[in-house]
């Protein structure tokens, strides 16, 4: 399951993020990933005091965001890195690795997320390509947009071959590790939510007693 979240980034914090990033010294994007060849792109060099401020500007409004709270339930979020492309540059097929080494001990990947930042039709190609079985699903989202889904998916960054293509990727730690069921515990939340006013009271209640509950048990 895949959610598209709008405007993570407002319109200012965008502003901030695309004028930093022209500061910035990017080196090979395989420095987080050294063994892996179908990586072709660049990433922010995160010693630099502006990579670091832009990395806690993106967190700062992922982890504020309600749809991504009810869709991931984070636990822990991943420092965003920021990736560039230029033409021929690509992410080849590939699912994200499970745990990613962080100063406070590992992080376990159950979701992984883009976060945009160019207009989609200031560079040809570069969409991320998520492998469903015989099917492929293609995004490109708009500047502060955010695509989450889970980790264990097949996907790839197509060849960029006009423009750039400028964005964060992170991954997050949920508190329902198990993807069928943080599934299950987002659908049957958001009826609550879109239905809730519309039923009795008392079954409203029960709803979220189940919800609870069954956060309760999935939970880790």
């Amino acid at each position: 399951m895949f959610l598209l979240v709008k405007d993570v980034l407002t319109q200012t914090e965008l502003g901030q993020v695309l004028q930093l990033a022209e500061t910035l010294k990017f080196v090979d994007g395989r420095v987080s990933n050294p063994h892996n060849t179908a990586k072709h792109n660049l990433q922010a060099e995160m010693t630099q005091p502006n990579a670091a401020k832009l990395s806690q500007i993106a967190a700062a409004a992922i982890g504020r965001n309600e749809q991504v709270r009810n869709f991931a339930f984070p636990r822990r979020i991943a420092t965003p890195l920021l990736s560039l492309y230029h033409p021929g540059m690509t992410y080849g097929v590939h699912a994200d690795a499970p745990y990613l080494s962080l100063p406070t001990g590992p992080l376990r990947s159950d979701v992984s997320a883009t976060l945009f930042l160019e207009d989609p039709d200031s560079y040809k190609g570069g969409a991320l390509t998520i492998h469903m079985g015989s099917e492929k699903i293609v995004v490109k989202g708009k500047p502060g947009q955010m695509i989450i889904y889970p980790s264990t998916t097949l996907h790839e960054v197509a060849p960029v071959t006009e423009g750039r293509r400028l964005a964060f990727f992170t991954f997050i730690e949920s508190m329902i590790p198990d993807q069928a069921q943080r599934e299950l515990l987002y659908l049957l939340n958001e009826v609550h939510a879109l239905e809730g006013f519309n039923i009795q009271p008392e079954n409203r209640t029960r709803l979220q007693y189940i919800s609870s509950c069954l956060h309760r048990m999935w939970a880790r």
